[in-house]
């Protein structure tokens, strides 16, 4: 089992807090989806933005995420440790963009991208197997949540805002 940081470690170094998702990665089961449920108030903070701003919002976070990622694999010695969930946040700003505030899309937005963070079809696994250090940690979550996201506007198109 990977060494896990304690919070005193998390607070100390801004890299790796962000990369627990704001100490969300501790949570002893399921930390991914710890991570994801951090998604939606992110979410919902960012939600009131033009579309245009949420874009480059969600692409800052991205590539924050790719850097702080990065920096946190290397200093704990592990790839894509359990505990680093920046990745299902920003997954989740995907699959929710443009996503109507209503609890029963948001819920099925969570519940798809979950779906396809864990199962990962063909490319995400790919993706998770094929690309190293940030990059790698964070792309197969944002493929996840690109196909999560057809999906939910799938449905919200198929059944109405």
């Amino acid at each position: 089992m990977p060494r896990t940081p304690s919070f005193p470690d998390l607070i100390r170094n801004p890299s790796h807090f962000i990369s627990f998702g704001f100490g969300a990665g501790l949570a002893p089961r399921a930390p991914g989806t710890a991570g994801s449920l951090v998604g939606l108030p992110v979410w919902f903070v960012l939600s009131s933005l033009p579309a245009i701003a949420y874009g480059l919002a969600a692409a800052a976070l991205f590539f924050l995420g790719v850097w702080v990622t990065a920096r946190t694999e290397r200093d704990l010695g592990v790839h894509d440790h359990p505990g680093i969930v920046w990745d299902e946040i920003v997954g989740m700003l995907v699959t929710l963009a443009f996503v109507p505030l209503d609890v029963r899309w948001l819920a099925a937005g969570f519940v798809l991208f979950r779906i396809f963070d864990i199962w990962k079809p063909f490319p995400i696994r790919w993706l998770n197997n094929r690309v190293a250090g940030g990059w790698g940690i964070m792309l197969d979550d944002l493929a996840a949540g690109i196909a999560a996201a057809l999906c939910l506007q799938g449905l919200i198109a198929f059944y109405g805002r």
